[in-house]
């Protein structure tokens, strides 16, 4: 089955009863019970609810997985896989990782005596240096927020299987349409599924997939007792906006890669950072483990006034925080997604003063490249 055909499929339920072809909102906390000796499969709605249920199996049934989990962020689910971690342990994760994940990391779990350390993860070598006796996992974002840095998804699996650890991967940027972690080897495959995944700036969203049996247990249980679950009116919500992935996917990649070629090509602009160009670092890496570029790109414009200046001048972006919706979203990391890092923790990211994160949405290419020629021609 086709990646698009097989959207659709997962989105589109029928229900059984009324012939409904759109998952129907069970809006119950509690369920009755056949009898005092037998339970039914939903007995409370934080442990299970039969639209949430259709919407975990949608996501993965997406990413080739057995088992998936919504949560009520992105970072819910980032920190609840992270919380299958115990004292003691310790984990290797990429540098270039999202701001919200750093947080976690650095100022959550060391309380609870779980440890990391940041690595390069296009250096292959320093991610076994890194590794410890006590190091349970290798977590992964690729392409990464927001330098779209790459890493070779196959060789640090085999890096982990190597070692015996398990491997997380953030797909959050280029959804289960443009690559599919598991299918690499990766153990866990997380979301913030607010973004592509849903695609319209109008939830909060996360999802977790998995193969492993023992480790999906891990992640419910975790769900369960934690309880940051994915409301149903937004389950729904994220059922209906994974209807258009496919279409959505294709046409904001194929704006991105054209915008990208052209502000490649810009004198005002000194850098631009997007695996869908021949030039990029990581180019050839990205294109063995994904369809194509995405649709998000980032670009330098020298400092933080020229950044400024250009946000100010645009017309169509949205000036925001978040990604991956239909309308195209401008952001400036360093006080937005990675506001949590300071200057030299900045730097080593490689987020640079004059960075514009984009987003590219549904608008048409050429008018997005107009606007954005008439703000630079303002630095």
């Amino acid at each position: 089955m086709s990646d698009w055909t097989n959207i659709i499929d997962a989105a589109t339920t029928n229900d059984p009863l009324s012939g409904a072809i759109n998952t129907p909102i069970q809006l119950s906390s509690t369920f009755s019970q056949k009898s005092f000796d037998e339970f039914g499969e939903y007995d409370y709605a934080r442990s299970g609810n039969p639209t949430r249920d259709a919407g975990e199996k949608a996501v993965a049934q997406l990413e080739h997985g057995k088992y998936g989990y919504l949560f009520s962020t992105g970072m819910a689910a980032i920190s609840s896989v992270l919380f299958t971690l115990s004292a003691g342990d310790h984990i290797v994760v990429s540098k270039h990782v999202y701001g919200g994940t750093f947080r976690v990391l650095e100022d959550v779990l060391p309380r609870w005596g779980i440890t990391h350390d940041f690595v390069d993860f296009s250096d292959l070598a320093a991610i076994e240096q890194a590794i410890k006796p006590e190091t349970k996992a290798l977590y992964i974002e690729t392409p990464s927020n927001p330098v779209l840095n790459i890493t070779d998804i196959r060789a640090v699996v085999g890096i982990a299987k190597k070692h015996q650890l398990f491997t997380i991967a953030d797909n959050t940027f280029l959804s289960p349409f443009l690559q599919k972690p598991l299918d690499l080897g990766v153990d866990i495959v997380v979301h913030s599924a607010t973004k592509f995944l849903a695609g319209h700036s109008d939830i909060l969203a996360g999802a977790v997939v998995v193969s492993d049996k023992k480790l999906a247990d891990q992640v419910y249980f975790i769900q369960n007792a934690v309880g940051a679950t994915l409301s149903v009116f937004d389950t729904w919500l994220l059922l209906r906006g994974i209807k258009t992935l496919g279409v959505r996917m294709t046409h904001s990649s194929e704006s991105a890669h054209k915008i990208a070629e052209h502000l490649e090509a810009h004198e005002k602009v000194s850098n631009v950072l997007y695996p869908g160009l021949k030039t990029h670092k990581g180019y050839e890496i990205h294109a063995s483990q994904a369809k194509n570029g995405g649709a998000v790109l980032s670009f330098d414009v020298g400092s933080q006034e020229n950044a400024k200046k250009v946000v100010e001048s645009l017309h169509i972006p949205v000036f925001s925080v978040s990604l991956g919706a239909v309308e195209t979203i401008i952001s400036y990391p360093p006080k937005m997604s990675h506001a949590e890092l300071n200057v030299d923790e900045l730097a080593k990211c490689g987020i640079t003063p004059g960075l514009l994160r984009f987003s590219v949405g549904l608008e048409d290419a050429d008018d997005l490249i107009a606007d954005l020629d008439s703000a630079l021609a303002l630095i």
